[in-house]
């Protein structure tokens, strides 16, 4: 038994446990200072700091010219964030998702999703591809943060024309800021450190117990640069703040294709390779969880204990199906058929009616009323 490595693990759960914590209560009294929604913090400032790992992986990959790794690494990231963690969120508690969420950034994932498979078709995204993609993020920042402050303050001159009471602002006290910042910047550098230890550990213990690399790669490493966003939003979720805990995921997806692939392939002489395997198979299934995403979350705008579990089966099917094709199973050929003939159907069928039920719903109400 390899102490060193089990030492390393626990170390690692903690400070990912810690590093939530302080990014959580850090970005939501930075939010209410600022007049910028929950949500848009953790659609910008928590996304994007939750996500530092994959761009530390992504840089080191493609500066090393090994650029491939860095598309896997946000292809794979993006499946695993709304498949693992808004599962696993929905299972702790019901989210309830932002009208905002929906009609704006959901299908902005989806575009940025379809970008990607556009872009990968020739094999590669150049440097001038990525720094569009770069644009892009800086673009949707700077449009994010106007929008919520201008929404913000319409909404206070609103109940004050009308008299209503209103929970005041904190005042913008300076040292309270920098305490908040404090908590945020801690909470990052925590969360990066504790993930790290976490995978070298689990790497070390899976290799003296045998474990093949390939089945490293596929799980461990993987997962491990996701830990920051699976804490972050389990303890948000706890706290009941929802909206931090979806605008996380959906955030860190977007920002993993505009910023994380624009840097890298900025940063990578020749741009970023695509292997065929992802062009056929990762990109699409990435596109298509970014689409399930639209009938989930507008279906009584939440996402669901059963849609949940949905989500996390689908991840187990999902790294499964990786590990069968990574080993050449004889089981494979028998499972990818089962997984195409009847299990994508009927939820495609599913998610279908529920979302035609809840718009005709919506469109009777008002009626009725």
């Amino acid at each position: 038994m390899d102490w060193i490595s089990l030492g390393l693990i626990v170390l690692g759960l903690v400070c990912l446990v810690i590093g939530g914590e302080l990014l959580v209560r850090g970005a939501s009294a930075l939010a209410a200072v600022a007049g910028i929604s929950p949500l848009v913090i953790g659609l910008t400032v928590v996304s994007f700091g939750t996500s530092s790992p994959e761009l530390a992986v992504s840089l080191q990959a493609g500066l090393s010219g090994n650029a491939d790794i860095a598309l896997g690494n946000v292809v794979g990231s993006n499946i695993f964030n709304v498949l693992f963690i808004l599962g696993l969120c929905a299972l702790i508690a019901p989210l309830i998702v932002s009208l905002q969420v929906v009609r704006r950034e959901v299908p902005l994932m989806i575009g940025v999703s379809f970008l990607l498979g556009l872009l990968a078709m020739d094999g590669r995204i150049t440097r001038i591809e990525g720094l569009g993609l770069f644009i892009g993020i800086l673009s949707y920042v700077t449009w994010s943060v106007i929008s919520s402050r201008q929404e913000t303050a319409q909404h206070e001159a609103a109940a004050e024309k009308l008299g209503v009471a209103q929970t005041p602002r904190p005042k913008a006290d300076a040292q309270q800021i920098l305490i908040n910042v404090g908590l945020v910047v801690g909470g990052l550098v925590v969360l990066v450190l504790g993930a790290g230890w976490l995978v070298d550990g689990a790497v070390e213990l899976a290799q003296a117990l045998g474990v093949s690399d390939v089945i490293i790669g596929l799980t461990i490493v993987a997962v491990g640069t996701s830990l920051p966003e699976v804490v972050t939003s389990v303890i948000a979720t706890i706290r009941n703040e929802r909206d931090l805990a979806v605008g996380n995921v959906v955030g860190s997806n977007i920002f993993n294709i505009l910023g994380i692939l624009g840097i890298a392939a900025l940063v990578t002489p020749n741009g970023i390779g695509i292997p065929q395997s992802a062009i056929v198979f990762d990109i699409p299934v990435m596109i298509a969880v970014a689409v399930a995403c639209l009938p989930i979350f507008f279906t009584r705008m939440m996402i669901a204990r059963w849609e949940g579990f949905l989500f996390m089966g689908y991840y187990i099917a999902y790294t499964a199906y990786l590990i069968l094709a990574a080993t050449q199973h004889e089981a494979l050929p028998a499972y990818s058929n089962v997984m195409i003939a009847f299990v994508l159907p009927l939820t495609a069928i599913t998610l279908t009616v529920l979302a035609v039920r809840t718009y005709m719903k919506q469109r009777v109400q008002p009626k009725a009323s």
